[in-house]
């Protein structure tokens, strides 16, 4: 033992002390590890549980059992942080021990011991009268709180045989150990804790949110079940932003929690947060088509309740292209199909809208739905779809004969007055096609599709316009300005040539200011379309 005592000469100062503090830096928030350690012979013979050496070096004279390292660290707290029961044994059979010296951060033994799972440790330091099994870190938490949050259900255990401990005491965002083990989905501790008294089954944390809040929210049907048996738990509180647990199954699509909470008959089923969202809402937005078919079968959940800005489940499910959950909203006989959403759009104008032809094909077959709604602005489903070129849900919707193709919106723009300047050759084509569109029809500016046309340089549009006998090739606007005045002021040489071509054009009609296409194409310096407009009047 001689060459022990050597060997642990100035062991606070040993290279080994530096790489073994290292490797524990993370567990301490205030140690400067550049300064002496202080970590003594007593301290890492603890840490590794060298009991012979113990047994000798307490025994030295002048041995300080209760000596702290720069950590704050006593040998008993090291050994008990890594479960040397027997270290632990033996250093607390010295009268002069202090059992409940913490380090430096507030951290006692028995804290280490708990927070580390070392049931043996937990329950030695228990036996002693002079260990406060209570006694709070620097955030507020106590050795029963870190135990369940590491799920250490042994530890637990021995802890609540103490009928000094709190079992409900939370932390400094009112988390209790029974809220950690719910969100953490661990069963057994739930009813360890349940199962000793004295713990708040339905304590909500800062948040609001309860225990079955936290087991909703992350699918943990089994403390689910536990808490749901529960007289005093409360299925519908809500946390601060209204969502009840039902409501956070629902978004998160666990469907064995819906039914669970479900099977509650006190629960409701159609309760939505702040901003109005339902759980069917949540679950039609986020595409749980199961959870959407769970709660489509309780009366008590309305499929048309739209959230603060208006919009639906129908409208969620739409917009999102999800064709057979729509099916589903669509089987409850209930369901208002002309509901409006924001700006007065229907589900059928948004799919419409964004393309979603198989949406759209489901929508059109109903009686109940008007094709021809218009929202806020005069745009009807057909007008979306054509506005965005999407030519297959345009045919579908002009499979309905009680479409009207021709519809203006606000500005007097009809669908053809919006494809023409746009290009969308597909559109144009089909409106076209059909009897009942007007092409010659004016926008409140007086702008014909032939005129945008013209103005936006879509050549192979000007050619599908002036393809019908009936389109009138030289009608002005509210300033005088026609079809070819646009196409000669902005240089489109090719329109220029076609309107020319198809006769009855005037090439020299001034706008209301006096000003011909020919004087607008010389000033803007396009010498091409002055080169076609001389040799046309010449």
């Amino acid at each position: 033992m001689e060459l022990v005592s050597k060997l642990f000469d100035d062991y606070g100062s040993h290279i080994s002390t530096k790489i073994l503090l290292h490797a524990e830096e993370s567990r301490f928030a205030h140690v400067d590890f550049h300064k002496p350690s202080l970590f003594g012979p007593l301290h890492c013979a603890s840490f590794f549980g060298i009991v012979d050496i113990i047994a000798f070096l307490v025994l030295v004279r002048g041995c300080n059992i209760n000596q702290t390292d720069c950590t704050g660290g006593t040998p008993l707290l090291w050994a008990a942080s890594n479960g040397q029961e027997g270290v632990v044994g033996m250093l607390l059979s010295r009268v002069d021990i202090n059992p409940d010296k913490p380090d430096n951060d507030g951290l006692t033994p028995l804290w280490w011991a708990a927070k580390n799972g070392h049931e043996a440790v937990v329950e030695i330091l228990l036996g002693r009268d002079d260990v406060n099994p209570e006694k709070l870190d620097k955030n507020g938490l106590t050795p029963l709180w870190w135990a369940t949050k590491n799920g250490h259900e042994g530890v637990v255990k021995i802890l609540l045989r103490r009928g000094d401990i709190n079992p409900d005491k939370p932390n400094r965002y009112r988390e209790t150990p029974l809220w950690w083990a719910a969100m953490s989905g661990n069963e057994e501790l739930v009813e360890i804790l349940l199962g000793r008294g004295g713990a708040s089954p339905d304590k909500p944390d800062k948040s609001n949110r309860t225990p079955l809040w936290c087991a909703a929210e992350n699918g943990h049907d089994g403390v689910a079940e536990i808490l749901v048996r529960r007289g005093d738990v409360d299925p519908n509180t809500p946390d601060r932003l209204g969502r009840t647990p039902l409501w956070r199954a629902a978004s998160n699509g666990h469907e064995g929690v819906l039914k669970i909470i479900l099977g509650r008959c006190d629960v409701d089923p159609d309760k939505p947060d702040n901003k109005g969202r339902t759980p069917l809402w949540c679950a039609a937005h986020s595409g749980h088509k199961g959870v959407v078919e769970i709660l489509l079968k309780h009366n008590h959940v309305n499929p048309s309740k739209p959230d603060v800005y208006g919009q639906s489940p129908l409208w969620c499910a739409a917009r999102n292209g999800r064709v057979g959950m729509v099916e589903m909203l669509l089987s409850r006989g209930d369901l208002n199909l002309d509901k409006p959403i924001k700006l007065g759009q229907m589900p059928l104008g948004w799919a419409a809208s964004n393309g979603h032809e198989g949406m759209v094909k489901i929508l059109v077959r109903r009686d109940s739905v008007n094709p021809d709604e218009p929202d806020t602005n005069g745009r009807t489903p057909l007008w979306c779809a054509a506005k965005n070129g999407h030519e297959g849900v345009m045919k579908m919707l002009l499979g309905r004969d009680d479409m009207i193709p021709d519809k203006p919106d606000s500005s007097s723009r009809t669908l053809l007055c919006w494809a023409a300047p746009n290009g969308c050759e597909g559109v144009v084509k089909v409106l076209l096609e059909r009897d009942n569109v007007n092409p010659n029809r004016l926008d409140s500016s007086r702008r014909s599709p032939l005129w945008w046309a013209a103005l936006n340089r879509h050549e192979r549009v000007v050619k599908m316009l002036l393809g019908r006998g009936d389109v009138n090739s030289n009608e002005p606007d509210i300033h005088g300005r026609t079809p070819l005045w646009c196409a000669a002021d902005n240089g489109h040489e090719g329109v220029v040539r076609m309107l020319l071509g198809r006769g009855g054009v005037e090439p020299d009609e001034p706008d209301i200011y006096g000003l011909t296409p020919l004087f607008c194409a010389t000033i803007n310096g396009h010498k091409g379309v002055v080169k076609i407009l001389r040799e046309w009047t010449t």
